[in-house]
């Protein structure tokens, strides 16, 4: 069973998983888990193989994850309108779920989250402010465990920096990272300190500079050492705008990164990449 090592390297401090056991064999919980973690290595169109066939599925639960889950992959590229879709479909699938709860928030409660987190996260994207703070409303109310309060704060604070209240997104981000770190995800702790660090620059808080500086350094070496390349290229971009003097560095490191995404991925995150205004075209 590699349920255990999965786990570890999708929602705790594994670095790395053995390749073996991300190669799609076992339970349907097994391949969820496999698709999250080549995910968030930019790996995906192995991921997408993995979910299209869950979410096609008898299994509600793990059908309603899987669709949240190759969602957050479509939005990692930029793609909120087709994430929305699928967003859409997680929640239709959790909506009349009732199980027990998983640590991790792999059950009904925490797949109603993530698809409402999701479709937050979508319609933010898209100019749609007031529906964004509704939907991630309503996911704060599933009372899902850590991971929707890491992942809700993500949204909290870009809702408010959206909004144009880079103060009220601080919040926010502090939660998430301070629950991330709590927890001993190591994942969910590089995704949160890039957004601590957005935020605390936008709020120009005291020692925000240096402060954003460290998390974004943090950031890109552990996004380095464990392959999160679907992160680094991110944590690159924002050093651009800390680290003036080395923008250029930055703006490379970007750009090889996103070529090797976008060479893992599937068909469709090409093209949503290729058409959405958020992702920098390598070379371009």
């Amino acid at each position: 069973m590699h349920e255990p090592a999965l786990r570890a390297a999708a929602f705790g401090s594994a670095p790395l998983p053995d390749p073996a056991v991300t190669r799609g064999g076992g339970s349907p919980r097994e391949r969820l888990l496999a698709a999250v973690v080549l995910g968030a290595q930019g790996r995906y169109a192995a991921a997408a193989t993995l979910l299209d066939g869950l979410r096609n599925g008898t299994d509600p639960l793990e059908a309603s994850l899987a669709a949240s889950t190759l969602a957050a992959h479509r939005r990692q590229l930029g793609g909120h309108r087709h994430a929305r879709a699928l967003d859409g479909e997680a929640f239709a699938k959790a909506a009349g779920l009732e199980t027990g709860r998983d640590p991790d928030g792999l059950d009904a409660a925490g797949a109603r989250a993530d698809a409402l987190l999701g479709l937050a996260a979508d319609n933010l994207a898209l100019g749609r402010l007031s529906a964004a703070r509704r939907l991630a409303a309503r996911a704060a109310a599933q009372d899902a465990g850590w991971r929707a309060r890491v992942r809700g704060g993500w949204v909290g604070a870009e809702i408010e920096l959206a909004a144009g209240q880079g103060a009220a997104a601080v919040p926010h981000a502090e939660r998430s990272f301070e629950t991330a770190l709590a927890r001993g995800a190591r994942r969910h702790s590089v995704k949160s300190g890039i957004v601590l660090a957005v935020a605390l620059r936008v709020a120009e808080a005291p020692d925000h500079r240096k402060i954003s500086d460290d998390l974004v350094g943090n950031a890109m070496a552990a996004a380095e050492e464990c392959e999160l390349l679907s992160l680094l290229w991110p944590a690159a971009l924002v050093a651009v705008d800390l680290r003036p003097g080395h923008a250029e560095e930055y703006r490379f490191r970007v750009a090889q990164v996103l070529h090797a995404v976008l060479r893992s991925a599937d068909p469709c995150g090409r093209r949503v990449a290729g058409e959405s205004p958020w992702v920098p075209v390598p070379g371009g």
